[in-house]
């Protein structure tokens, strides 16, 4: 494999190792949704609504088994 090829060309590429564990994803979807609590407080309503989108990914990463790969 070329050394230009980079992470996540190959098997050892990024998540080789079975991507990113339940608690990693827990705090994702947390500062996500704290963070779509902020921006829809201060009326940033489309900023709010892609972290709001973003933390609905993280919980099906980390509930349903998304990206699994399995």
């Amino acid at each position: 494999m070329p050394k230009w090829a980079g992470w996540g060309a190959g098997p050892a590429g990024a998540g080789a190792t079975g991507g990113p564990s339940r608690a990693f994803l827990l705090l994702l979807l947390a500062g996500c949704l704290g963070a779509a609590a902020f921006l829809a407080r201060d009326d940033r309503w489309a900023a709010a609504g892609v972290a709001a989108t973003a933390a609905a990914y993280f919980a099906l990463r980390a509930f349903a088994g998304l990206g699994r790969g399995e």
